[in-house]
């Protein structure tokens, strides 16, 4: 399995919809500006084709101001889908417009309880557990549901609390490789991640902790250039992203696409 987790074939994308100037922004740094935000998109999936995925494109959903970022109502692995319960009230709808797409594309997709929230971007995937950051949007109970749903699919969870201030588990953190993180000087503080190596983001560069490992890269923010620097002298390849507009929102590389394995190899 510790291939699996950051060795992909296969992602789904969302494009951005006009609507975005109207997504969720804990800190606001202004609306995105739409052609930038597509154009920053079409950029992160050129990135992934060229690190050898197939990528599947979704039509925009105006009816969801943040619907670009799919990894938020759904986990997906090669063996199966896990469709979640986002938790601001705004977004909660995205998981039911995306249900016919992961059972168009999985054998078997687990739906959550109806009770409580977990959202993707607290969901962090390692070779042996599945992290579960409790947050704004995802609760002790959401958690609950989720560690079940995992088991389901022969997958170990176990629920961790983020310093203060995270906004999701995966701002704050993200997977090198099978035995190393990159994260934030406040995550490496407080102790989360048992067994797991970690490189600490430079002061100032913080959003850069949520990269995003696809095969053999790392992608990350660009103008991170102390952690590319960090990254490069680990002996990791990596590939920077524009995310300008991508990040006035509450959003960064992992949650902009449901990415997996296929079992047909």
């Amino acid at each position: 399995m510790a291939a699996s987790v950051f060795e992909f074939d296969r992602a789904l994308v969302r494009e951005p919809a006009e609507s975005a100037v109207n997504g969720l922004r804990a800190v606001d740094r202004g609306a995105p500006e739409i052609a930038g935000l597509k154009a920053e998109h079409a950029a992160y999936v050129d990135a992934l084709t060229v690190c050898g995925v197939t990528v599947e494109r979704l039509a925009a959903d105006e009816a969801f101001a943040d619907s670009m970022f799919v990894e938020d109502p759904a986990l997906v692995f090669g063996e199966g889908a896990i469709l979640l319960r986002p938790g601001a009230a705004s977004r909660l709808g995205e998981a039911a417009a995306i249900l016919p797409e992961l059972r168009a594309r999985f054998a078997t997709v687990l739906t959550l309880p109806e009770t409580g929230f977990a959202d993707g971007g607290d969901v962090l995937v390692t070779p042996d557990t599945v992290y579960i950051g409790l947050s704004a949007r995802t609760d002790e109970t959401g958690a609950e549901h989720l560690v079940a749903a995992l088991r389901d699919l022969g997958r170990n969870g176990e629920i961790v609390t983020p310093p203060e201030g995270v906004l999701h588990l995966k701002t704050a953190c993200s997977l090198l490789d099978a035995e190393t993180l990159l994260v934030t000087e406040a995550m490496q503080n407080a102790d989360l991640f048992a067994g797991m190596r970690t490189l600490v983001v430079p002061d100032g560069e913080e959003a850069a902790a949520n990269a995003l490992r696809v095969n053999d890269t790392v992608l990350i923010a660009k103008g991170s250039s102390r952690t590319a620097e960090l990254l490069d002298g680990a002996g990791y390849t990596v590939r920077e992203v524009a995310l300008d507009e991508v990040m006035k929102l509450d959003a960064g590389l992992s949650c902009m696409s449901l990415r997996w394995r296929s079992e047909r190899r």
